[in-house]
């Protein structure tokens, strides 16, 4: 996610983000706490992750999701029918899906009629006809109607399901969206493939993550279907629902390019044309492009983000180059690899930030030089160090990562070597490809590739609330 943040002193966008961040709270943890997600009993209604207790569900492993949606534009109203396939990690006689508002009209697992109950805002407990035995595999099949909700989550603008300015609509936001469109097992460690049919009236169409099969017209609405076979985190996926600018193209590894223009963006072709090159530089970085399909969303809208939706990010209409630097960047960090808990969203936010400062130094810029001039910038400000890069607190996530991330991530560099820093992004990504992985799962790879004892460089720059000493703040050719 790249967003823009709106401070008391200064309106600023993630790369520019300055000394007026907003300090962590007194609440966070200390530093030298990990925060790490149980196994959730059966049943239970929150997967573990202490940020968000009740995201995600105990109990089962989603396999994939078939979700076929129609969506009438000017009524608003969406009708559903979500097949959830799974494998129960517990015995079972109920389990939980998140889901948001609509009338479930009826539940079915494994063909035969379930009980169905709401449970808080976004829980819909099911009783099966008979219980589940663990390990086995089940379908869970959801009908429902009405209205989508937005998300009530704060800080980022408005999430969830969102109207555009055409009429259509749109599903995006992190750390929750998924949850207001079909129901899901809501949290990035289940992580899932995702196919979706979606029918709107003639004259709208849909875009959505993954490969694109044939459209299906039938008696004035036509059917869009969009398969994604790698597995995603569910606030990766996305629905978009307009009247759509649509070019197709392919990549020099034959891999399939879409990119959807919402009608007002016709000027972003020009910027979204350099994709390709784009990718091209942040493969040799981390390696080979690991989607199964690439492009980009380009709305008409004042959001106050953008976001990697999975292999076809979704544009604010301020977004410009550095941004889809950013958004590319977690087709690795954050994609492909994902996180385990909300606490280790630094491997997601700080690399690819981190990705806009390499994409400068190809440029010409000397990032030496650019860290002594951000350093300089905030030295002795505390409000700008004493917000954590790991286990920041709920609330914090999207913070310090943007920024003070950028730095850390270059000391790294300098404190272990360029020939150790390339291995440890390729060995990263080639390691936990198409999975999840957590922040102490890198420092130990980060010890490893280099050879040498960083706990406490690793600390004071992302385990602690303060201005890292000297030693840490300038490694290698920082101290120049």
């Amino acid at each position: 996610m790249y967003r823009v943040v709106r401070l008391p002193c200064v309106l600023l966008t993630a790369v520019a983000f300055t000394a007026c961040g907003t300090p962590a709270p007194e609440s966070v943890a200390p530093p030298t706490a990990r925060t790490t997600v149980s196994p959730a009993p059966a049943s239970a209604d929150g997967i573990g992750d202490p940020y968000y207790p009740k995201d995600g569900n105990g109990g089962y492993d989603v396999e994939s999701y078939a979700v076929s949606v129609s969506y009438d534009p000017p009524a608003k109203q969406l009708t559903g029918d979500t097949t959830v396939t799974s494998t129960a990690t517990s015995a079972l006689t109920t389990f939980n899906l998140d889901l948001v508002g609509f009338d479930v009209t009826s539940v079915e697992v494994d063909g035969k009629p379930a009980q169905a109950a709401r449970e808080d805002k976004h829980e819909l407990v099911i009783t099966p006809a008979a219980p589940i035995a663990a390990g086995a595999k089940f379908a869970t099949r959801v009908r429902y109607t009405g209205t989508p909700e937005p998300s009530e989550d704060q800080g980022l603008g408005a999430g969830g399901w969102q109207i555009a300015k055409s009429g259509g609509a749109f599903a995006a936001g992190e750390p929750h969206a998924a949850a207001h469109w079909f129901p899901v097992n809501d949290h990035p460690s289940d992580k899932a493939t995702f196919r979706l049919a979606a029918r709107v009236p003639d004259g709208w169409s849909v875009i959505s993550n993954g490969r694109e099969e044939p459209a299906v017209p039938d008696g004035g609405w036509t059917t869009y279907t969009w398969n994604e076979p790698n597995r995603i985190a569910t606030y990766l996926t996305t629905i978009g629902i307009d009247r759509w600018t649509i070019e197709r193209a392919t990549l020099a590894d034959g891999t399939p390019v879409v990119n959807a223009y919402a009608p007002g963006t016709e000027d972003k072709k020009k910027v979204q044309g350099r994709m390709p090159e784009v990718l091209d530089f942040l493969g040799g970085k981390f390696g080979p492009y690991p989607q199964s399909a690439a492009g980009g969303i380009f709305l008409n809208e004042n959001i106050g983000f953008s976001l990697e939706t999975q292999g076809r990010p979704i544009y604010a209409k301020w977004a410009e180059l550095e941004v889809i630097v950013h958004e590319q960047a977690h087709q690795w960090f954050g994609d492909t690899v994902s996180i385990k808990t909300w606490a280790d969203i630094c491997l997601n936010e700080c690399f690819a930030s981190y990705a806009q400062w390499l994409w400068a130094e190809k440029q010409g810029t000397d990032l030496d030089d650019r860290y002594r001039t951000e350093v300089a910038r905030n030295k002795d400000r505390s409000r700008f160090w004493n917000r954590k890069l790991y286990d920041m607190g709920s609330g914090n996530e999207f913070t310090a990562v943007y920024d003070k991330g950028q730095l850390a991530v270059h000391a790294l560099r300098r404190q272990i070597g360029e020939d150790a820093f390339d291995k440890l992004l390729k060995d990263w990504i080639a390691t936990h490809k198409d999975g999840n992985a957590s922040w102490p799962e890198f420092e130990d790879l980060a010890m490893k590739v280099s050879g040498q004892d960083l706990r406490a460089f690793l600390d004071a720059w992302f385990r602690d609330a303060s201005q890292p000493a000297d030693e840490f703040l300038y490694p290698g050719t920082l101290r120049e």
